[in-house]
């Protein structure tokens, strides 16, 4: 059987918009759900209303596949046979359908929806409408309007101009008004504490952000360089570039090299989005050619173009301050130490056996790892200095003497006591300690580690700067008059000190990795990874194989922070 369905609906004009469409079927579905045969947008409606199947004779047969029924030709009911040679008529709530056979012997179903009377609303529902109780619609227009503008622009103006002439403080509420309405945004989490204190930063309305409002507040913030050399190295605008500086000049926009060219706010709550590469790009990546004089190599992107990592180390004994060298140079440093790396990370020579047998009560029990002397500062990002009480005496005993019972030790860094209790056990009878421990090398016959630090024909002291006596096997000899004097130790806390290097975020490597110790004979090798081995996993911020795409403040801080140890604050990227 075939369905001619035509749905007739009315503008508001009164013209009628016709559609026609034929279905092929012995079934019909009628119901509000977009996927029944005839839908019916009428919440009087259900979801599946009613189902009509093709019967004998020609006729159809209605039933309600919910729980209403529907009204057939006046009458109410919830199942129903009808004729449609005969003509029928259906409603289902607002929508009337008329039945009839067409004259290609196809079921004619028209669907249409009464238009409105022109009274309106019908007088039963007219005492429940509100409009004889409130203004017009106009007049409602203009009154919220008026409310708008008095609430959000003459409020918030008045009491701008009206605020006490007080420097607003993180204490000191906001005095301004509804200004809470002009916010683009939600402040990061470093200005949250200013998110009803618009006028801190906003001191004069509809002029953007100044300096000097920044600076209220981040008063120890040091300028990136000096001005003049600033606005050199970043250049003048020609063209199209100096027009734009002009027109934002005239909306009072702030010149290049403000804080707000980087550090943009209201861009949600959360963290401060760091400053892109290609800010820091657009000077260093080419700065030689408007800074001739500078010693800085340009920088553009850290996959791409960037300079050998340059290091701040002792190269000589008795340098005042640390030189810069780029570790393309593979520079050696002076720490006035004779320590080999590859003899104490070895897993099978005397020492590896030592730390066997001193065993885990001792906190080794294995050979000895980076952990064993290298111990992380309380964040993670650094290392604390070694200190040989501590992280080396458990092999390189101090004990000098015995008396009984007691054992007497020196004081490791006190050199002139170190000396007389040196001077004082030679002058005595008393007999060496000795122990049952082993160390490395021929310390005493039966290689038993003693305090024997002299060779039989001389004194303590005048052996302890040996290069195998008890100072000089770990330290180098200074002159100092025929006293006893050692050469100064140093342990840099930072090689890096224009850069940011976290260890903490780095911890599932293993040490290894970056570092070759386990193949230095000497103290002097700078165990330093150079940008080849970072590259590994860190390229530029738009590098799509990078492990980790790293822009310049994942590394670099635009503002010197204060105090020659302090690292700048690393960025965390996305």
């Amino acid at each position: 059987m075939t369905f001619r369905i035509r749905s007739v609906d009315t503008t508001a004009s009164g013209r009628e918009i016709v559609r026609e469409r034929e279905v092929a079927g012995d079934e019909l579905t009628i119901g509000r759900a977009a996927d029944n045969t005839i839908h019916l947008p009428d919440l009087a409606v259900e979801q599946y209303h009613v189902r009509a199947v093709c019967a004998a004779g020609g006729r159809l047969r209605l039933q309600a596949a919910g729980t209403l029924g529907f009204t057939l030709d006046g009458r109410s009911t919830r199942d129903a046979s009808l004729n449609p040679g005969e003509g029928a008529e259906l409603v289902f709530g607002s929508y009337r359908l008329t039945v009839s056979n067409g004259a290609d012997g196809a079921v004619a179903v028209e669907v249409c929806q009464p238009a409105e009377r022109p009274g309106g609303k019908p007088d039963t529902l007219r005492g429940f409408a509100l409009a004889g109780v409130l203004p017009g619609k106009r007049a409602l227009s203009w009154t919220g309007l008026a409310a708008i503008v008095l609430v959000f622009l003459a409020v918030p103006i008045w009491s701008h101009l009206h605020r006490p002439v007080a420097k607003p403080t993180l204490d000191r509420p906001g005095a301004v008004m509804f200004d809470a309405s002009w916010t683009p945004g939600a402040l990061s989490s470093a200005h949250h504490a200013l998110e009803d204190k618009c006028e801190a930063c906003h001191v004069e309305p509809f002029v953007a952000v100044r300096d000097n409002a920044c600076l209220a507040c981040h008063q120890t913030i040091a300028d990136h360089a000096a001005q003049p050399r600033q606005a050199l190295a970043r250049g003048f605008p020609h063209g199209f570039a100096a027009l734009q500086g002009d027109v934002a000049r005239a909306f009072h926009k702030p010149g290049p090299g403000a804080c707000t060219d980087c550090h943009t706010e209201h861009e949600g709550a959360g963290r401060m989005e760091p400053t892109r590469e290609k800010f820091c790009a657009d000077c260093h990546g080419s700065m030689n050619t408007r800074l001739t004089g500078t010693a800085l190599a340009n920088a553009a992107d850290f996959g791409t173009a960037h300079p050998q990592f340059q290091a701040s180390v002792f190269t000589l004994p008795g340098q005042a301050r640390p030189q810069r060298i780029s570790l393309a140079q593979h520079p050696q440093q002076w720490d006035g130490l004779r320590f080999p790396h590859a003899m104490h990370l070895s897993a099978t020579n005397g020492v590896a056996r030592m730390a066997q047998r001193l065993g885990i009560p001792r906190g080794y029990g294995a050979p000895l790892a980076c952990s064993d002397c290298h111990r992380k500062t309380a964040d993670g990002v650094r290392f604390l200095p070694v200190d040989m009480e501590k992280d080396c005496e458990s092999c390189h005993s101090l004990v000098y003497d015995r008396v009984g019972d007691t054992y007497r030790s020196l004081h490791h860094g006190n050199v002139a006591q170190m000396q007389a209790d040196l001077i004082a056990r030679d002058r005595s009878s008393r007999r060496p300690a000795l122990t049952a421990r082993r160390r490395p090398g021929l310390y005493a016959e039966g290689m038993i580690y003693a305090a024997q630090f002299s060779r039989p024909a001389f004194s303590p002291v005048a052996g302890a700067m040996d290069r195998g006596g008890l100072c000089g096997e770990c330290h180098f000899p200074a002159s100092s008059g025929g006293r006893l004097a050692v050469m100064p130790v140093t342990q840099p806390p930072r090689y890096l000190m224009q850069g940011w290097f976290d260890h903490e975020a780095h911890k599932q490597e293993k040490c290894a990795s970056c570092h070759a110790a386990a193949q230095s004979n000497s103290a002097a090798d700078l165990l330093l990874p150079g940008i080849a081995q970072c590259r590994t996993c860190h390229l530029g911020e738009t590098a799509t194989k990078a492990k980790v795409p790293s822009g310049c403040a994942m590394c670099h801080s635009y503002h010197p922070r204060i105090g020659p140890a302090d690292a700048p604050r690393r960025i965390a990227l996305r």
